[in-house]
């Protein structure tokens, strides 16, 4: 079988690349698009994945839905010329309606809630729309769920060891405990309704938090003078050992927050918008707090509430417990691409 893996987005990276790994070791052909925004390039260059650019990332609606034409032509082209048998993607606005267009089976994964407008076309034009158990939206077309979350395709016990030592590429190390500000760019489609936190707000709470924890700032936005100078700098490949070993990680990343929180490591997100498995978290085990923007103040409290309290048994309790009751979503993700794609081809 041959299978294009369609990349929009850094995450999408890391979802995907051991699912291209394991399909590769068995002997499938693996080819990979991809769209230039902000560091998907270099982590498909970090984990020498060959690909093919599609699309870089345009800005504002007009501009948005022309990217999406034209790398939506040139996706069709390029399948019909690589022969694919399966294209595999998360949100899928090109996979899917290329896929019909074609007649090749698209497997569109997904489990944000909030993208309504994508979600409401992309979902009925895909062979497959997979998401996890714990997705809360309506799902127009044939649905397939699993027990897990997208960062346990990378992030399972599994897949991912922890490794202090590459805490040095950050300039970081164990002996001062530190915490992670996250602030993603907010210019996704799907982040249309949130809100940035005033830079000042940030500042004043990393002044206070700084009498006991150093702060470093993963940011994909301009940070000003100010916060500039609390910037983590280091491959972007390697920061999940940089979540793992946090006392706490903080700010406006849904996915980031959900990347602590399944390697042990509290969260405090703050956001317009929740999603499924956000709440799942927080429900079940604790380890994600979520806040509304109006509630800035009782996110930061909280923050300050978790920090006194570092390597907490309770927050161990939860983490064990969070893996056990979930699956390495890669291992279920590649056996079931083979069997669907295959009873696809028998058709």
């Amino acid at each position: 079988m041959r299978y294009l893996f369609d990349i929009l987005h850094p995450a999408h990276v890391h979802v995907l690349k051991y699912t291209m790994a394991d399909l590769r070791a068995q002997g499938h052909d693996v080819v990979v698009t991809a769209r230039d925004k902000d560091v998907a390039l270099d982590l498909l260059d970090a984990y020498d994945i060959d690909h093919t650019v599609l699309s870089e990332q345009q800005h504002g609606s007009v501009n948005l839905a022309r990217e999406l034409v034209s790398r939506t032509v040139k996706l069709g082209k390029f399948a019909r010329s690589q022969n694919v048998d399966a294209m595999v993607g998360l949100m899928g606005p090109s996979i899917a309606p290329v896929g019909r267009i074609l007649r090749i089976p698209s497997y569109v994964l997904y489990d944000t809630e909030i993208a309504s407008r994508t979600n409401t076309w992309v979902y009925p034009m895909a062979t497959e729309v997979i998401t996890p158990e714990c997705y809360t939206g309506r799902v127009r077309g044939n649905h397939v769920t699993y027990a897990g979350y997208h960062e346990l395709a990378y992030l399972h016990p599994a897949r991912f060891t922890p490794d202090p030592a590459k805490l040095t590429m950050y300039g970081l190390d164990l002996d001062r405990p530190y915490v992670v500000l996250r602030l993603p760019s907010l210019l996704s489609s799907h982040d249309n309704r949130e809100i940035d936190t005033p830079p000042d707000t940030w500042l004043r709470w990393i002044e206070a938090t700084s009498e006991t924890h150093r702060v470093v700032i993963s940011s994909e936005r301009p940070l000003g003078t100010d916060l500039d100078t609390y910037r983590l700098e280091g491959p972007p490949e390697n920061v999940h050992h940089v979540l793992a070993h946090a006392d706490l990680v903080m700010g406006e990343s849904a996915t980031m927050a959900t990347e602590a929180a399944v390697l042990g490591t509290p969260a405090v997100l703050v956001g317009a918008t929740s999603r499924g498995y956000v709440d799942d978290i927080e429900r079940r085990y604790g380890l994600i707090r979520y806040f509304t923007p109006d509630r800035i103040d009782e996110a930061l409290i909280t923050a300050r509430d978790v920090l006194e309290e570092p390597d907490s048994p309770a927050v161990a309790a939860c983490h064990s417990q969070l893996i056990d009751d979930h699956i390495d979503v890669t291992s279920w993700l590649t056996d079931h691409l083979l069997t669907a794609s295959s009873d696809s081809a028998r058709r």
